[in-house]
């Protein structure tokens, strides 16, 4: 019997590996994916069962790009998970902290050390695609000037000495990760539902489209504006809120705004993501 198949993007090391393995929890084969596009392109042909994507930061915010994939790919949100994030300097094995002259990780991880970064003098600091690719490439490359910002997994998969740990500015450092299928999992009640919508041009519009909400004391988790294409300075709205589409309530606030908007789509139902220390 084949494993389910997950694709994330990075390389092996990745925190979204980590996520994948905390959501699923069970034998997996992993798909690492070169680019945020490239994945969701995985998912919608075939070629994984699920993929695992980074939506916000606690620190940084929400990953913006993967919004607009979301609507783009339509591919169902059937689950989330938080991990704690924590960043460690390493370093190809024998070097020493004075003979680094560059460090490179993916740039919301440099963002997130900067304090740390900021108490070492004539030190360059270079943006890569991703933090297990800058622990890879410390590896293969050999390189005896140069540290990279991973996690600690990365530098086992790859051999390199950790020089200092838990180098974050701010230890509440957490990143929501979604899990998406080519077929929705609607929970039959409970948990939470993630809709895309575009109001129509009048006055009052995003008001009205909030108030069917409270109108039946649904709980707002989140709403986010993305550019709508097209249209300059109109906008989607991605919003989060508790329950399932299969609640009474909150299937007829769906049936509500579906009449008083220009747009609808519902992006997936799904239980509450445990948080992962």
């Amino acid at each position: 019997m084949s494993k389910t198949i997950i694709a994330f993007q990075g390389e092996v090391g990745a925190y979204s590996e980590q996520a994948a393995h905390a959501f699923f929890q069970q034998d997996i084969d992993l798909s690492p994916q070169p680019s945020f596009k490239a994945l969701f392109q995985s998912l919608a042909k075939g070629q994984a069962n699920f993929a695992v994507v980074p939506i916000e930061n606690s620190l940084a915010g929400s990953v913006h790009e993967n919004y607009d994939y979301l609507l783009e790919h339509e591919l169902p949100i059937i689950g989330e998970i938080i991990l704690h994030i924590s960043h460690h300097l390493m370093v190809y094995p024998g070097v020493k902290k004075e003979d680094i002259r560059r460090v490179i990780s993916h740039p919301q991880a440099l963002g997130q050390c900067r304090h740390f970064l900021e108490e070492w003098d004539d030190l360059l600091i270079e943006s890569g695609y991703d933090t297990a690719g800058s622990a890879k490439m410390v590896r293969e490359k050999e390189l005896r000037d140069t540290a990279a910002i991973a996690s600690r997994q990365a530098a086992g998969d790859y051999g390199l000495e950790i020089i200092a740990s838990t180098i974050e500015s701010n230890r509440q450092n957490y990143t929501r990760f979604l899990v998406l299928s080519r077929t929705a999992q609607t929970p039959e009640s409970g948990g939470k539902t993630s809709i895309v919508f575009a109001t129509k041009d009048i006055p009052g519009a995003l008001f009205k489209s909030l108030a069917v909400f409270a109108l039946r004391d649904i709980n707002l988790l989140k709403i986010e504006s993305r550019p709508l294409h097209g249209k300059p300075f109109r906008y989607y709205f991605y919003l989060d809120f508790e329950g399932s589409v299969k609640d009474e309530a909150q299937a007829n606030a769906i049936n509500h705004l579906q009449e008083i908007t220009a747009f609808l789509h519902i992006l997936g139902s799904f239980k509450s993501g445990k948080t992962i220390e």
